[in-house]
């Protein structure tokens, strides 16, 4: 999961998004990396618990959504 999600923080946009936010609230790399594995892993057990298949919803823009 560590290496899965070391991909996804530089080829997946929202995950990069989570990364660096985690980043810039002063989370070194591997903590970081640690913090998007596990929200990975919350995703995939949500999707199997629920048998469903993922969906990828994009962002709101703030500035739209209010």
């Amino acid at each position: 999961m560590f290496q899965s999600a070391w991909i996804a923080s530089n080829c997946h946009p929202a995950s990069r998004d989570y990364y660096l936010r985690k980043r810039t609230e002063g989370q070194k790399h591997n903590a970081a990396v640690m913090r998007l594995a596990r929200s990975r892993c919350n995703v995939i057990y949500a999707l199997l618990t629920r048998r469903e298949f993922f969906r990828e919803i994009p962002a709101r823009n703030i500035a739209t959504a209010a």
